[in-house]
């Protein structure tokens, strides 16, 4: 099947020289095809996904009209079973949808179906590979959605982001992953990891589609990328964990900077004041809190059916942080919030790290979100773009950072950015 992006397709069900139906079997085909290599789905039924491309073909309308849209299998949908990749949720069906979807379902979207998480959207990994080498980690925790879209099997595809689980497994399988300013995007439905910080996110191929998939999330009118947008102002931000880059990121972050100068953008460094020095430590502290408090049922009366990973590692460290750590923690995070405000006062976005580098060899780890956290603790909008290749010929990317509830500004200076990178 030729792979065109969703809002192509929109385009030709509009002018109806394609239908839905049409649409929907060709992505069934190359999922029948690839899935066995890159399992990015914990449910899916091909019966039920032509069933609901014929209803949205017979209703015709709506901003999807009749567009696959890939679920993070930790959100809820009425005619599916949301299992978290936990044997405690195998096969149930929750009663209703999670806002994302029932507002997918108002725009005429067909809900292909469940797409692998992480265990309850942690660090215990599914079985999803990376499509453009099975041996390698897709990312996680959005695991299934990024594969998926990376490898054609839907255009769309929601993911969710605690510390980095979109952004980064979008990275690395070189695909669009946004993060949105915190809290624009509802999380009813959404199984909560971390109140503080969790955040619905979204994977496409291309910005375009992020942004008419934002305009379905929000309810709201769709608005066209600005590609006559000025040159933009960029803070270079390598963070405080700059060293955990891979030199090949290293590398990508200096040479995209030299490139955008070159292009008539104004480039200057960006550093975190001294207090903030720390700060991935604190996204640890409060997210390890939390974690342990909204996983208290999974953990104390299903103990034998979470994973030694999961009960080992982030659950025992979570009940290590004394409410008074969290406490501190909180506040740092509020001035924190405003010291990155503060940023924007002399630059447009920020340029930074989406990965440490490549995706790792090997299934049983998910990468290190390090390059992701600060900016989720932030609750600023994150966009990650495909820049080329690694070493080993896998996929790297680029982030990008703006200013709080500047999401549609942040998309077209993407656009910008993404022109003067190709």
């Amino acid at each position: 099947m030729k792979q065109i992006t969703a809002l192509e397709a929109v385009a030709a069900i509009e002018a109806g020289t394609l239908t839905s139906e049409t649409l929907v079997r060709g992505y069934l085909e190359r999922i029948a095809e690839r899935d066995d290599v890159v399992k990015a789905w914990a449910h899916l039924d091909p019966g039920q996904a032509i069933a609901q491309a014929k209803a949205a073909d017979a209703a015709g309308g709506g901003l999807l009209r009749g567009i696959p849209v890939g679920v993070k299998d930790i959100i809820d949908t009425c005619d599916m079973p949301t299992g978290h990749n936990s044997p405690i949720f195998q096969g149930k069906v929750t009663f209703g949808d999670a806002a994302c979807v029932a507002l997918c379902r108002t725009a005429n979207a067909v809900i292909m179906g469940k797409t692998v998480t992480t265990e309850f959207a942690n660090r215990h990994a599914g079985a999803t590979t990376n499509p453009h080498d099975p041996v390698h980690t897709p990312g996680g925790s959005s695991s299934g959605s990024a594969a998926a879209v990376a490898d054609g099997h839907v255009p769309l595809a929601f993911g969710t982001q605690t510390g980095g689980s979109v952004i980064r497994p979008a990275a690395y399988c070189g695909v669009v992953g946004y993060k949105p300013t915190f809290g624009d995007f509802s999380r009813v439905g959404i199984k909560m990891q971390c109140h503080s910080v969790d955040t619905l996110g979204l994977m496409a191929r291309t910005l375009d589609d992020i942004a008419l998939f934002r305009a379905v999330v929000l309810k709201l009118p769709y608005v066209r990328i600005d590609r006559q947008i000025g040159r933009p102002r960029i803070g270079l931000c390598r963070s405080p964990v700059w060293d955990k880059a891979e030199p090949e990121t290293k590398a990508l972050i200096e040479e995209t900077a030299t490139r955008l100068s070159d292009k008539g953008a104004s480039v200057v460094d960006v550093a975190f004041a001294a207090p903030f020095a720390d700060i991935i430590d604190d996204h640890a502290a409060i997210t390890g809190f939390e974690s342990v408090r909204n996983y208290a049922d999974e953990r104390l009366r299903n103990p034998d059916k979470v994973s030694d990973e999961l009960m080992s590692g982030p659950m025992k460290r979570g009940l290590a942080v004394s409410f008074e750590r969290y406490v501190v923690a909180q506040r740092k995070a509020t001035a924190f919030k405003a010291h990155v405000d503060s940023l924007f006062d002399k630059v447009d976005l920020l340029l930074t790290p989406s990965a440490p580098g490549e995706a790792p060899k090997g299934l049983a780890s998910t990468g290190d979100p390090v390059f992701n956290s600060i900016w989720t603790l932030a609750g600023a909008p994150c966009v990650t773009l495909p820049a080329g290749t690694g070493p080993r010929g896998l996929p790297l990317g680029v982030q990008l950072v703006g200013p709080r509830h500047a999401d549609d500004h942040l998309l077209s200076l993407a656009a910008w950015v993404a022109a003067h990178l190709s």
